[in-house]
This record gives C-alpha cells, sequence and structure tokens, in this order.
C-alpha cells in the first residue's frame, strides 16, 4: 500500500516540477494538493466507518465554547488535515526523501496523480448524492 502512495507521489512531483510556473513553489503546491486529497478520502472512510457499520460516533473533539462553524472547522483541521499533512512531511519530505522516490519509482506523466485527486473529489459527493437519491425518505 505505501508503494501506491509513493508512486501517485512521485507520478505528481515530476508532473508540477516539470511545469514552468511552478518552479518556485512546487513543493507547498504538491503539498497542499496531496493533503487535501488526502483528508477527504480520511472523511469518507471515517464517515463510513463511524455511521453505517459502528454506529458509534467516536473521532471528534469537543469544542464546546466556541460556535458551531469554528468549532467544525478545528475539528477538519486537527482530525483530518493535520494527520494527513504529518503523514506527508514525514514519509516525503522529511529530509528531501521524495529525492530518493524519485529515482526509484517511474513517471506516469501525472495521470496516476490525476486519477487519485479526482476519485479522492468526487466519489465523497457521487456516494452521497447516491445516498440521497436511493435512501431518502
Amino acid at each position: 500500500m505505501l508503494g501506491l502512495y509513493y508512486r501517485i507521489w512521485v507520478d505528481f512531483i515530476k508532473r508540477v516540477k516539470s511545469q514552468p510556473a511552478n518552479k518556485h513553489n512546487w513543493e507547498a503546491r504538491a503539498f497542499i494538493s496531496m493533503t487535501m486529497a488526502m483528508a477527504m478520502n480520511f472523511v469518507l472512510i471515517m464517515t463510513i466507518l463511524e455511521g453505517p457499520i459502528l454506529h458509534l460516533y467516536f473521532y471528534k473533539i469537543e469544542f464546546i465554547y466556541l460556535p458551531l462553524r469554528i468549532s467544525n472547522t478545528l475539528n477538519y483541521i486537527l482530525l483530518f488535515i493535520l494527520p494527513c499533512a504529518a503523514a506527508n512531511y514525514l514519509l516525503i519530505f522529511r529530509n528531501s526523501r521524495y529525492k530518493k522516490l524519485l529515482v526509484r519509482y517511474p513517471y506516469y506523466n501525472g495521470k496516476l496523480f490525476i486519477a487519485y485527486f479526482l476519485i479522492s473529489m468526487l466519489l465523497p459527493i457521487v456516494l452521497l448524492l447516491i445516498a440521497i437519491i436511493f435512501f431518502s425518505y
């Protein structure tokens, strides 16, 4: 599973670095894009686990003294974005590990990352629409 993660990262890094507009900020763009895609996948997995499978909502931090919108935003950042960002930093960017990975894994012309990103962003929306259409009362 980690091999696929590295392949997607290498494909994305090589694609981002090949574009002249990203010459000076490719690391930030790659880091943010991949973190957002991973966070969406994490949200989807936790939603499926907590709802239909376990019927138990355990992955939440209560900020009872904050307004609901701010509380939800902090929850999303702390529980979904930060773990993904930490994983990306530790596995890819720490000690410039991506340089070793760029030599080790092939380049798929950005297609592997594009497929991953689109699936990550669209799958939750498609599943939500299916649930609304087929399971609404």
